[in-house]
Order: C-alpha cells, then sequence, then structure tokens
C-alpha cells in the first residue's frame, strides 16, 4: 500500500546524503591486502596460534601481505599507559591493516582474556582518526570439546562496536588438538577447509572494501553531530 506521506520533516536537509555509487573509489588500490592476525593463547602449543599460522600461509597465497601480533608481554588493559612498547606495537599493527582475523580458543564459554585484552588496548579514536573503522574482520575459534560458538559470537559483537565490516562466513574448530601434526601443521580436513573458505571471503571482502572504507561507514548523525559542533565553536565568542 503507498505511503499517503513522504515527507521526512526531521531530516537535516543539508547533511542528509542519497547512497550512490558515483562516491566510489575509481582509483584502485594496487599493493597487497595487509591483513593483521591476532590469537588468544599464551601456550607453548596453542592451537589458535597454530590456527593463525595457518592463515597467515594461505593468505600469502591469496596475494596478502601478513602480519601476526604475539601478545605475550602485553599488560592488562588500564594497567600501564598506552605509551607502553607492546601497546604502541598492537596500534600500530591496526593502524597498518586493511583487514584482520582474530582467532580466540573458547574458555569457560566466552572469548580468553587474553584475546579481550588485545581488543580492550585498541582505541576507539586516535585523535579524529577510528583505527579500526571501515577494516574487514573474520573471527574463528578453536574449542577443546565439541564445537561451539560463544567466542566467535562474542568477537561479531566486539568488531560491530568497533565499526568493523565483519565477514558472513566464520571458522570453529572442535577438539583441536586432533588437527595438528607434530609439526604444528593443520590437517586435511572439512574444518581445514572451513578455514579457507573464510579466507577466501576476507579476502574478497578487504578487495571490494578497502578503497571505500570511509564512505561505507560513514554516518547521518555524525554529520550532523559535526555540524552542530562546528556552529559552537565559530559562535562561542556570542556565548
Amino acid at each position: 500500500m503507498p505511503l499517503s506521506d513522504t515527507s521526512l520533516p526531521n531530516i537535516d536537509r543539508e547533511h542528509f546524503r542519497v547512497p550512490d555509487t558515483r562516491h566510489m573509489a575509481r582509483i584502485h588500490s594496487t599493493h597487497k591486502p595487509r591483513i593483521l592476525l591476532l590469537y588468544g593463547s599464551l601456550r607453548q602449543r596453542s592451537f589458535s596460534r597454530l590456527v593463525c599460522e595457518e592463515s597467515a600461509r594461505l593468505l600469502m597465497a591469496m596475494g596478502a601481505e601478513v602480519r601476526m601480533f604475539d601478545p605475550r608481554g602485553l599488560p592488562l588493559p588500564d594497567s600501564e599507559e598506552d605509551s607502553h612498547p607492546k601497546v604502541q606495537e598492537l596500534r600500530n599493527l591496526v593502524s597498518w591493516s586493511e583487514g584482520q582475523v582474530w582467532c580466540s580458543p573458547e574458555r569457560h564459554g566466552s572469548m580468553t582474556g587474553i584475546m579481550k585484552a588485545q581488543i580492550d588496548w585498541i582505541p576507539l579514536s586516535i585523535g579524529a582518526t577510528r583505527p579500526t573503522q571501515g577494516k574487514t574482520l573474520a573471527v574463528m575459534q578453536v574449542c577443546g570439546g565439541s564445537q561451539s560458538f560463544n567466542a566467535v559470537n562474542q568477537m561479531r559483537v566486539l568488531g560491530r562496536w568497533m565499526r568493523m565490516l565483519t565477514i558472513p562466513n566464520q571458522s570453529s574448530v572442535a577438539k583441536a588438538f586432533n588437527e595438528f601434526d607434530e609439526a604444528g601443521r593443520m590437517r586435511p580436513s572439512g574444518y581445514y577447509n572451513r578455514i579457507v573458505d573464510v579466507l577466501e571471503e576476507l579476502m574478497k571482502f578487504t578487495l571490494l572494501t578497502r578503497d571505500n572504507s570511509d564512505y561505507l561507514v560513514e554516518r547521518y548523525s555524525e554529520r550532523v553531530e559535526s555540524a552542530e559542533a562546528l556552529m559552537r565553536r565559530v559562535n562561542q565568542d556570542k556565548i
């Protein structure tokens, strides 16, 4: 049934935008997609780290430039100043990246504290820059027992909070201790194939969105708020 009234009296017309492909980038980046991998365990034989290492090999074969953050030595959030070398290392890698992979073990039905600590050290803004905004994200988890999705579901919530473009696909490896050989390489399996699927999708989304990430996450509410803040600053001498 057609609407009898299509007016929008609450809209600020100056800041209202109709989404349009004309605003999309016409010149595309030619450098390799930059992917950062984070894992959530400090164990010597960490299966989340082994998944990230296997993922790094696959991503490089798909044409990505890959870096992995080692969380050893990262202090608990707020226990040190953000000038701490490990915090700066993490933040520099986040700024460098165009896409990310987060892989955590599931412990007590959730992601590990080590995984959460890394994410908590990533600020929502550095100056005027949101370091994660518009970057792509793939989430994975390893399980000590039967397959579960608690950790990936939590990381999806965090990815959304960090305004990342979290891809639809995800991976959960059950009984991860059975899936790796003595050298730490992942054995052929449906779990391995699913990881390939996830990384392939991450690469596609990164290539599609990295040159348009600012436009894709631009918001009407923030345009209006920024304009109001500017007006307050310009007119503050009249107060």
